[in-house]
């Protein structure tokens, strides 16, 4: 009972990780990819808890834990990073616009 469990486990953390992987490639944004990246971490943490479970060695699960905090961490640090990048970009076209209508009133 267990065995099929495992198997299931494992067959369905993979599918996860083959759409994790597309969307990393494919993703149109670096949110996307973000998300992707977290996506495969969590199927990484499924095999590991599948591997715990089909060995009975506890190793597997301090494995799953460790990967569960660097991918909860991981992801603040990528979300912050991306937040810094938009507001940067936001400030520079706000910086565009007003020389942009400071020129414009001086021609006038």
């Amino acid at each position: 009972m267990i065995a099929a469990g495992v198997l299931i486990l494992t067959v369905a953390a993979l599918v996860v990780a083959a759409l994790g992987v597309i969307r990393i490639v494919k993703g149109p944004t670096s949110a996307d990819r973000v998300l992707a990246l977290d996506l495969f971490l969590t199927a990484a943490v499924a095999l590991a808890v599948a591997a715990a479970l089909g060995t009975g060695r506890t190793v597997f699960l301090d494995v799953a834990i460790g990967l569960a905090l660097l991918g909860f961490v991981g992801t603040i640090g990528w979300a912050r990073l991306i937040d810094r990048a938009a507001l940067k970009r936001q400030q520079a076209d706000d910086d565009a616009r007003a020389r942009q209508g400071s020129r414009q009133e001086a021609r006038r």
